[in-house]
């Protein structure tokens, strides 16, 4: 997933810092009145945005699924906040309860984003069919993806000591749907790439 120096790094792409200063003005406006956060913290806010999608999709956050969400929060946030409240944890709180008025506001933000820091459309590869494709050109066809778009993938979908896409993983039918949903907000599901890792679920 995403580091903080990523992060940084997203927001100093052109447009970017005034997208997500607008937007934060808007969350705090209708959402959390009393919100103290900087810019680089709201955007890892955003990127969050899919990881507690998947968590909501049984109805509420569990207590391991908070823990999760809370480890991944202060890894981006902009100098950590082990030993103080984490302003990405706290807004993730207004996030959460608000979570079906402003996830298509967030991912079509992401979109953008992503749309900023790769060339999308490039990543289509008509003559790639998953099907057919054995293990090693799955290899393939990951190792040769951009590395932005794989950061983008483990962010939203896995936790943060997972790295490989292509490792099986056991989920939830529920949780295989929400994904689903997810990528198609995204834009992504025709990606070879996350093809590639969505045929990696296995549902539990």
């Amino acid at each position: 997933m995403f580091t903080e120096n990523e992060v940084n790094a997203l927001l100093n792409y052109p447009g970017i810092f005034d997208e997500v200063a607008d937007l934060k003005q808007k969350f705090i406006d209708e959402e959390a009145e009393f919100l103290e956060i900087e810019e680089h913290d709201f955007l890892s806010l955003i990127l969050l945005t899919p990881s507690i999608g998947i968590a909501l999709s049984n109805g509420s956050v569990s207590l391991f699924e908070e823990m999760a969400l809370n480890k991944k929060a202060r890894k981006l946030s902009k100098g950590g906040y082990w030993m103080k409240t984490d302003p990405v944890v706290f807004a993730m709180e207004h996030l959460i309860k608000g979570y079906d008025k402003w996830a298509p506001v967030f991912y079509e933000h992401i979109k953008n984003l992503m749309h900023k820091t790769v060339d999308v459309s490039a990543l289509h590869d008509n003559s790639f069919k998953l099907g057919e494709a054995d293990d090693s050109q799955q290899c393939a066809q990951v190792l040769k993806a951009p590395f932005v778009i794989i950061r983008f993938l483990t962010s939203f979908f896995m936790n943060d000591e997972e790295e490989d896409i292509l490792v099986e993983r056991k989920i939830s039918k529920i949780e295989y749907d929400r994904v689903n949903e997810i990528a198609e907000q995204l834009g992504i599901k025709e990606l070879p790439v996350y093809q590639i890792y969505h045929s990696k679920l296995v549902i539990k």
